[in-house]
């Protein structure tokens, strides 16, 4: 069984304070893959080390956004972002680690991705469409490949987008009101999910129930009171998807134990 994580923890060296290598200690992930680390290279490595490779982009904005994949798997290519002219502002958002996985007879390109978050009615929100424009013409040469047998695909990460209205508690005052839960956005999830051919593993396995989510604000009773959204992702090539057996929340028994206002996504594969 191949044990793949993923979580955004709200900056790395809070995390670590806050627990999150014990967590990393009980799990054992063979892939980890982190978003929103906001933290240099010997920032990360002060605060945080994990079984394995760990391959960090940051943002060229200091204290922003940054991604991160640890493996314990040989690597054999590494790439960073979307484009050599991608504005500052979405650095550290997006990166590619193709691996050697037992079971695979081609590489497995595992990617860690923070997309925006966006906010209506400002230029946030028009970053966003921007960003999400440029993933969606990367991830369709990624599905090239994939049918082409040159690769297999898991993008891994904080979308921040709901898919559906199962994906999120409180769908009727939200939706086409507030960034994540707009129509424009969950298109490009229909169309990741549908045209392009990736499957959503985690609905996959769930099955079509309500949440589980995987982001709860740190304000008032989100938390305690399940308020959440479902905006944490593993999205794969039908092949891996295949081979998806379990999936789980690592959700904290308590408000004061999270390491983050995510809370990791893991699913094992058995190749």
């Amino acid at each position: 069984m191949l044990t793949v994580a993923t979580v955004n923890v709200n900056g790395i060296r809070a995390a670590a304070k806050r627990g999150i290598a014990e967590w990393v200690d009980e799990v054992r992930p063979d892939i980890l893959a982190l978003q929103e680390v906001r933290a240099t290279e010997p920032q990360m490595e002060k605060a945080f080390t994990a079984p394995g490779t760990t391959h960090l982009h940051p943002s060229r904005l200091a204290g922003r956004s940054g991604v991160a994949v640890i493996s314990r798997l040989p690597h054999t290519a590494v790439r960073t972002g979307l484009s050599a002219q991608e504005p500052d502002v979405d650095t550290g958002r997006w990166l590619e680690v193709d691996l050697e996985v037992p079971g695979l007879d081609v590489p497995l390109t595992v990617v860690s991705a923070y997309l925006h978050s966006g906010t209506v009615g400002t230029e946030k929100m028009d970053f966003k469409y921007a960003h999400l424009a440029r993933v969606s013409e990367r991830l369709a040469t990624l599905r090239d490949d994939v049918r082409s047998g040159r690769r297999e695909i898991l993008v891994m990460g904080d979308f921040n987008i709901v898919h559906t209205e199962r994906d999120i508690k409180n769908w009727k005052p939200n939706y086409n009101k507030t960034a994540g839960v707009l129509q424009d956005e969950i298109d490009y999830l229909d169309r990741w999910f549908g045209e392009l051919g990736f499957v959503d593993v985690h609905r996959a396995l769930a099955g079509e129930v309500q949440g589980p989510y995987t982001w709860w604000s740190w304000r008032g009773k989100a938390f305690d009171n399940d308020a959440g959204w479902r905006i944490d992702y593993q999205m794969a090539s039908p092949r891996l998807a295949d081979a998806a057996r379990t999936a789980e929340v690592g959700r904290a028994p308590s408000y004061a134990e999270r390491f983050s206002d995510h809370a990791p996504l893991v699913i094992g594969y058995e190749l």
